[in-house]
């Protein structure tokens, strides 16, 4: 396996384990409490990655894993909920699905990504195969959560879009990166929870499973692959692994709640995950011809290719030839 199919790989995890979000939200958790579940998926995953790395911000990264944490948690993890809770469960997803477009969008902006025929189609394919996976006739659009799940997938989006361009502090790896916008996106949620909601409620031993399966492998794991995906792929390329979320959920309802699958929703499923496919791959370029005296250089040999504020920048041939 290349290294790139590798991170693509590990990447995809992420959106497979949330796509078991929706389940765990109706078969596990209390009942109308988004925000108090949204700070539960957070909170304390992120305080345990924070004891378990010893890592903290320096300098403007408070501020950026402060930007960071509201955008990827504090503000995604509750307006999803409050989605989840309103919509059923294939309108919230569909309504998702449109992330691929807003980060097209904004990585024009902010990341200088061209929107290319090839993004756009394939983000409205992926969409397109998501409705048909998870939408049903007469399905109730009420207008809150529908808002909710834009601003959710909007949200997500730019979060990112900055993680991709913000990349993280030298020295610091992703698992702390990862622990940082946890808390900060927990920190967000607490009082706004207990201002909306009030106490906790009491919770059975069903409920706090449900909790510790979301805040660590649902949380914890799934955004540390997530990150660091983000930091190895194009930020287009990432998002449009979203599809794979709503593919997960509808198998799990099929093999835990005995939800059928019909040919519309099996197709649908095809055309996701062909879409999700089609992200994924780089376009050709053309291969330069070398030179007919080019000496010849070992395996790891290390050369030199630029010149930067007056300095050599050295790099590995090992390292330049896999990213080529």
């Amino acid at each position: 396996m290349s290294r790139k199919a590798a991170v693509v790989a590990l990447t995809a995890l992420a959106p497979i384990s949330w796509g078991s979000t929706y389940f765990v939200t109706t078969e596990f958790l209390p009942a109308d409490r988004p925000l108090f579940t949204g700070l539960m998926r957070a909170l304390p995953a992120g305080l345990a990655l924070l004891a378990l790395t010893r890592k903290l911000p320096q300098g403007a990264w408070w501020w950026k894993s402060a930007v960071l944490g509201a955008l990827n948690i504090g503000a995604f993890f509750p307006l999803l909920f409050l989605a989840a809770y309103r919509l059923p469960g294939g309108v919230a997803a569909v309504v998702g699905s449109v992330g691929p477009l807003f980060v097209v969008g904004l990585a024009a902006l902010f990341l200088g990504e061209k929107p290319t025929v090839k993004s756009l189609l394939t983000a409205v394919t992926a969409a397109f195969g998501v409705s048909l996976v998870v939408l049903k006739a007469g399905a109730a659009f009420d207008t809150i959560g529908v808002a909710a799940g834009l601003l959710s997938s909007l949200s997500m989006s730019a979060g990112i879009v900055f993680t991709k361009r913000w990349g993280r502090p030298e020295g610091v790896g992703a698992l702390a990166l990862t622990g940082w916008q946890l808390t900060a996106g927990g920190l967000v949620i607490l009082p706004i929870a207990f201002l909306i909601e009030g106490a906790p409620p009491a919770l059975t031993g069903t409920n706090l499973a449900g909790y510790a399966y979301l805040a660590f492998g649902n949380t914890a794991i799934s955004y540390f692959l997530w990150f660091r995906g983000i930091e190895r792929m194009s930020a287009s390329s990432a998002t449009l692994l979203g599809p794979l979320s709503p593919i997960t959920a509808a198998v799990i309802g099929w093999v835990a709640l005995g939800q059928a699958l019909g040919t519309v929703q099996v197709l649908g499923m095809l055309i996701a995950f062909g879409a999700t496919l089609a992200g994924q791959l780089s376009p050709r370029t053309a291969k330069t011809p070398q030179a007919p005296e080019a000496p010849q250089v070992s395996e790891v040999e290390s050369f030199s290719v630029a010149e930067k504020n007056g300095q050599e920048v050295s790099m590995d041939l090992e390292v330049s030839e896999v990213r080529r």
